[in-house]
């Protein structure tokens, strides 16, 4: 019997990640762009209303793919508040607590942005065009100057820490 119940609750541990997934609700924090990929330049599909109920079936960096009453796409994940509001559903407590949701407010500060994962790396084409426009946007310190200048900055002068202070080393 003690084995039928370590076997339950071991599916159950494997499994909640998928159920929190599948299961995920939300609602709009603010009025936003739904576009169909997760680019600020992307497509606009639709939009949606702050409050709106949101259903979030993936998410990739900063954007989350969700589907509205009327069209799905992407959104910037700051745009949505995950969960539902006040369902006191005990599935749903289970989920908080392994989501790092728990307590008072059930709000988790990260974001998790990190850069580019493995996939995008390895589909990442040289594009000239694109490196001309950075280019285009180089400054020089003349220029530089001239704006710090013009908005009342002053350059200040400090001593460094002598290298024995320096990254705690005596």
């Amino acid at each position: 019997m003690k084995m039928h119940k370590f076997l339950l609750m071991a599916l159950i541990v494997l499994f909640l990640p998928l159920m929190s997934l599948a299961a995920e609700t939300g609602s709009a924090i603010k009025a936003d762009v739904i576009r169909a990929e997760p680019y600020a330049d992307a497509k606009k599909t639709g939009d949606f209303k702050r409050g709106e109920k949101l259903q979030i079936l993936d998410k990739k960096g900063a954007w989350l793919k969700v589907k509205t009453a009327k069209t799905g796409g992407w959104v910037r994940l700051l745009s949505v508040k995950r969960g539902a509001g006040g369902s006191g559903n005990q599935l749903a407590g289970v989920l908080d607590v392994a989501s790092g949701r728990a307590g008072t407010g059930k709000v988790v500060a990260t974001t998790g942005i990190r850069g580019l994962n493995e996939e995008e790396l390895k589909n990442a084409k040289y594009n000239e065009a694109e490196v001309k426009k950075l280019e285009s946007y180089t400054q020089t310190s003349q220029q530089g100057n001239q704006f710090a200048k013009s908005g009342g900055l002053k350059a200040v002068k400090f001593n460094y820490l002598p290298e024995s202070q320096q990254g705690g080393e005596k």
